[in-house]
């Protein structure tokens, strides 16, 4: 059997062409569109490179190598491969004849520094208000969904919340692939796994719910809500399993709530629709948007409560903060401002019996709307 050291030496030979970018803390993701097209990104914005694979073989040669270090298939029977790097950074491929053109491979980095809310608040992304009620509503066991379109932070915002539960809670982190950087003392890591060559051995999301249910969670965290796993996370939030966070890919609060439905919908269990959306508005709490701006920033763009669900005009929510855009300076950077709207969470008083508080401008724009 070959070490696993010179494996991943093997590997990262067989991508030389890209190692550059690999090492490169500035580069979030690579994108390589057959041997001599390959792309990156940095500070949210996409760059074409003069880098090049020798040939279609290099290529298709790497992406068989990297297979079989997870253990996966990679054929014409079997052309898309989900895998990760020694380093854990996430490996999406596709082959012909899925992919005509060419290998289609897109890798997203992963980095071992872990994004922090003072980061955050460093970039611009939100202001030190909106950390201060995000704070406040992680701390009572609120139940939040990150929302936000492919790269627009979502998994590294969940992170960062994560940082917000107590150190004396256990939680329970359900991923699809291992992306998650919980710096908590007291977690349990579980990853679904796709079936083996013969279709055995499939562990699903839905799966791993289950059994985490039985495994005395203070906290449950979905890497991302995909599929019909999405029921079994919203009843599992009204059955006193609070304090609940999960990504959803969406553009805004109410597409979240949609899409959750949407979902929802693919279980297997029987529930009339009117009855699941009263269900959904009862579970989710929270709505965290995130988004990418023109200029590549990523940033928090609202904060929204869940008021509930009205049978003629549907889900009720409430901004609580909410971005506003005044245009863009000489450089192209957009200008916004991240302000309280002067809705008070309904959550104020279990805040307060936490002996926190929320920020002096959420009451001084609440005074300004009476």
């Amino acid at each position: 059997m070959i070490p696993k050291e010179v494996f991943e030496q093997t590997i990262l030979k067989f991508f030389a062409p890209i190692r550059e970018f690999l090492d490169d803390a500035s580069v979030s993701e690579v994108m390589i569109n057959g041997p001599t097209e390959i792309y990156i990104e940095q500070k949210g914005k996409l760059y074409k490179t003069s880098a090049a694979f020798p040939s279609h073989e290099a290529l298709m040669s790497a992406l068989r190598n990297l297979a079989q270090f997870v253990g996966r298939p990679l054929d014409v029977e079997h052309p898309i491969l989900e895998a990760r790097f020694p380093d854990g950074s996430r490996v999406e491929a596709v082959i012909p004849p899925a992919s005509p053109d060419g290998p289609s491979v897109s890798i997203r980095r992963f980095f071992k520094d872990t994004l922090t809310i003072e980061k955050l608040l460093s970039f611009g992304s939100m202001t030190q208000d909106a950390a201060e009620v995000l704070e406040a509503v992680v701390a009572c066991k609120q139940n939040i969904i990150v929302a936000g379109g492919t790269g627009s932070g979502k998994t590294s915002l969940l992170n960062c919340l994560s940082s917000y539960i107590p150190e004396d809670q256990r939680v329970v982190v359900i991923e699809d692939a291992r992306e998650l950087q919980l710096q908590l003392p007291h977690v349990v890591q579980m990853e679904a796994q796709p079936p083996d060559p013969r279709g055995k051995g499939q562990i699903t999301i839905r799966d791993l719910f289950k059994a985490t249910l039985r495994m005395r969670p203070d906290r449950i965290v979905v890497g991302e809500i995909r599929s019909g796993e999405a029921l079994e996370l919203i009843q599992a939030m009204t059955s006193g399993h609070g304090g609940c966070l999960s990504t959803v890919h969406a553009t805004y609060p109410i597409d979240t709530l949609n899409r959750l439905e949407t979902m929802a919908m693919m279980s297997d269990v029987d529930i009339p629709l009117e009855a699941m959306r009263a269900q959904i508005a009862s579970a989710i709490d929270f709505i965290v948007q995130t988004s990418r701006l023109l200029d590549g920033s990523r940033c928090v763009t609202h904060i929204t409560e869940v008021l509930g669900y009205d049978l003629r005009e549907g889900y009720q929510l409430g901004d609580v903060f909410i971005r506003h855009y005044l245009g863009r300076d000489e450089s192209g950077a957009v200008i916004s401002e991240f302000v309280p709207t002067g809705r008070m969470p309904r959550c104020v008083e279990m805040i307060r019996a936490l002996g926190l508080e929320l920020p002096a401008s959420m009451y001084q724009a609440a005074q300004a709307q009476s």
